[in-house]
């Protein structure tokens, strides 16, 4: 089977991108395979040949629209070697994350989805998220600007501090605190966890 795990074939991005739009509309679990296939006027075959379910679909689509965010931020941030820099970069992507369409689709309609890679195992955007997120550390360390460690773990322990701030801010506001207190908050926690 081929898959964005196993192959650059551009044309899964036209794919992926008829699924993200079904999604919209439909919702996930209303979705299919053989929906997609409709909407992309194509076989049902050359669907099925590049995913062999809709969960292997849902994976390479969030994988490309996480990590899409993530790197778009990256490339766009002025800095991110510096614990401020990081942590402004960090809260850029929690706010994307959070905002972005696909993501509160599938949490209004289908939020178990997103249980296994809270509770259970990371999924591959996750490790691409921390990969990003070590390599910048690392960096940082290497010019001082950030404290000495391991930064496999740094990167861990900050991108679960980010599932709070991504899937459960809302739970926190109210009259006495809004979301721009609680996005203040993180960038001082991701700050001071770096700083050395």
């Amino acid at each position: 089977m081929s898959s964005l795990r196993h192959t650059a074939d551009p044309r899964l991005d036209g794919y992926l991108d008829v699924a993200r739009e079904c999604i919209l509309d439909l919702g996930w679990r209303r979705t299919t395979l053989t929906e997609v296939a409709r909407r992309a006027d194509v076989s049902r075959m050359t669907i099925y040949r590049a995913w062999p379910d809709m969960g292997a679909l849902l994976g390479d689509l969030m994988t490309r629209e996480w990590v899409g965010i993530a790197a778009a931020i990256g490339r766009a941030a002025a800095d991110t070697t510096t614990p401020a820099g990081i942590a402004e970069a960090a809260l850029a992507t929690v706010r994307a994350l959070r905002d972005n369409g696909l993501f509160v689709r599938i949490v209004e309609l289908d939020p178990d989805l997103m249980l296994p890679y809270l509770l259970h195992r990371r999924g591959r955007s996750q490790e691409a998220l921390v990969e990003i997120l070590a390599a910048e550390i690392e960096s940082g360390q290497a010019s001082g600007a950030i404290r000495q460690g391991d930064a496999v773990p740094m990167a861990r322990a900050l991108t679960l501090g980010a599932h709070g701030f991504v899937f459960s801010a809302l739970t926190m506001t109210d009259d006495r605190v809004s979301l721009a207190d609680l996005d203040a908050e993180y960038v001082r926690a991701v700050t001071r966890a770096l700083e050395p």
